[in-house]
Parts: C-alpha cells; sequence; structure tokens
C-alpha cells in the first residue's frame, strides 16, 4: 500500500461523495459504496474525471455481510485500509406518534449498525495501519431534534459506540473522530422517510443558507490530517450543543420554536 486508502459508505452524494474527491485530491485512494448503482456510477465517472485512483461498490452497509464485503473488497484491490468514513445515513420527519415503528428500525438499520458492522470488518486492517474512523454525525447526536426520534436515537448511538471505541483504542494508534456538520446542504432532506416510510422528496428549508458539503468535507480532511476527537459545524450546531449541555430547559423552547416554524414552512 503506497498511497493512503479511504473507504467511504454512502459516498455518491451528499457530504461522502464530496469527501470522495477531497479526500481523492489530497492524494487517497477512494474506495465508495453506494445502494443505488447510477449514482455509484456517475460518481466514480466524476472520481476518474479528477484523475482520483477509485473502486465502486454496490452495498447496503446495514446489511453485516455486505458491510464486510466492502471492507473485503477495498483491501483486495488496494492493499490495506488508512481510514473509514463511515457517513451512509437516512432520515426522517415525522412526529412519533404519528411515525411507523418500521421507520425507526430502518434508521437504525443504517445510520447506527452499517457504522457497527463496517467499523468491525475495517479494524483489524485500521489496527495494523494505525488509522482513522470517522463517524458523520449530527447534532442530532448531542440534542434530540422533534420530528426526527429515529434519527436522533441512531445518531445518539452512533455518538455512544465511537466514544467508547475510542477509549478502548487509546493505546493502540487507531484515530477516532466524531463529526457533526450540522444543517448542511445535501440531499438528506430530500430523501428523509415520511411517518409510512416513503421518500418526503423535498427540503422544508431553505438549502441555498446551508454550509456546503464540500466545506464540511474539507474540514473532515482536515480533522483526519491533525487527528481531532470530536468536530462540531456551523454556528447554530455548536450553538445548539452549548445551549443543550448549560441550559436544557432553554434548549427545549428554542428547538421546538424551531421545529414548529420548520413545519409552516418558515425557515
Amino acid at each position: 500500500m503506497q498511497k493512503p486508502v479511504v473507504l467511504i459508505t454512502g459516498g455518491t452524494s451528499g457530504i461522502g461523495r464530496a469527501c470522495a474527491l477531497a479526500f481523492g485530491r489530497a492524494g487517497y485512494q477512494v474506495a465508495i459504496t453506494g445502494r443505488d448503482e447510477a449514482r455509484l456510477v456517475a460518481t466514480g465517472r466524476e472520481l476518474a474525471a479528477a484523475g482520483i485512483t477509485h473502486l465502486e461498490i454496490k452495498a447496503d452497509v446495514g446489511d453485516e455481510a455486505a458491510a464486510a464485503r466492502a471492507v473485503q473488497d477495498t483491501v483486495a484491490r488496494f492493499g490495506g485500509l488508512t481510514a473509514l468514513i463511515n457517513n451512509a445515513g437516512i432520515s426522517m420527519r415525522a412526529k412519533f406518534v404519528d411515525a411507523d415503528l418500521s421507520v425507526i428500525k430502518q434508521l437504525m438499520q443504517t445510520n447506527f449498525y452499517g457504522t457497527v458492522f463496517t467499523t468491525k470488518a475495517a479494524l483489524p486492517h485500521l489496527l495494523q495501519s494505525k488509522g482513522s474512523i470517522v463517524g458523520i454525525s449530527s447534532i442530532a447526536g448531542y440534542r434530540g431534534l422533534p420530528g426526527r426520534t429515529g434519527y436522533s436515537a441512531s445518531k445518539f448511538a452512533m455518538n455512544g459506540f465511537l466514544e467508547a471505541l475510542r477509549t478502548e483504542l487509546l493505546d493502540d494508534g487507531v484515530h477516532v473522530l466524531t463529526a457533526a456538520p450540522g444543517f448542511t446542504a445535501s440531499n438528506i432532506r430530500q430523501t428523509a422517510l415520511a411517518a409510512d416510510g416513503s421518500a418526503q422528496g423535498e427540503s422544508p428549508r431553505d438549502e441555498g443558507q446551508m454550509m456546503t458539503s464540500e466545506e464540511v468535507a474539507e474540514r473532515i480532511l482536515d480533522a483526519v490530517k491533525h487527528r481531532r476527537r470530536d468536530m462540531v459545524l456551523t454556528g447554530l450546531g455548536k450553538l445548539t450543543v452549548f445551549l443543550n449541555k448549560w441550559l436544557p430547559g432553554l434548549s427545549d423552547r428554542l428547538v421546538l420554536n424551531h421545529f414548529r416554524k420548520e413545519e409552516k414552512g418558515v425557515l
């Protein structure tokens, strides 16, 4: 393995796609997973056009065997693994009282178990390379968000998993980063699940006012280079985490008011 290698789950759109380009341009060989073959091929063409050595892997990392295969294919192609970015994820937008429980299960399967399955398969290789494990979490992993109970639960679970794993690996030289981008311009809100599990197909927020996926990817690349422990992005994200820690009652009321504005489409 002459060049560093990164495996990015959910690497065909949004932050995952931006990370593939950012890490590739920084000299990494890039493997990406995705469930949509058309998007996988399109992203692969974009990486090829940028001169980035890459591997496309059609896989649903919420499936344990598929996650293990993604790691195996990456190592077989490139000879090792330097960094794993657990990015694959889906969101939801529905009050818990209305949501079908299958929606909660689906979010946990992809967002949490997808991270667990892929990390488990990758860990022996990352121990060997003393590499990096990255979890693309969310402000929803620090502060429960109304209308996103399943999403918040999955990201809280991811945060706890990564914190425990980081502690276990303190003396092994493996870097673990929890990255919370905050509201970022990506397609995660368009593909968010409704109460019945169908895709919502539109965003309730002004995507043009958010941090871009490309900027988030550059921040993640820098955090991996400097082996940072955690990263919370955007002013609103940092404020939310701060208020939730020190003024939780006020945070409850502010977050609820924000959610109500979102429901009315005034954000």
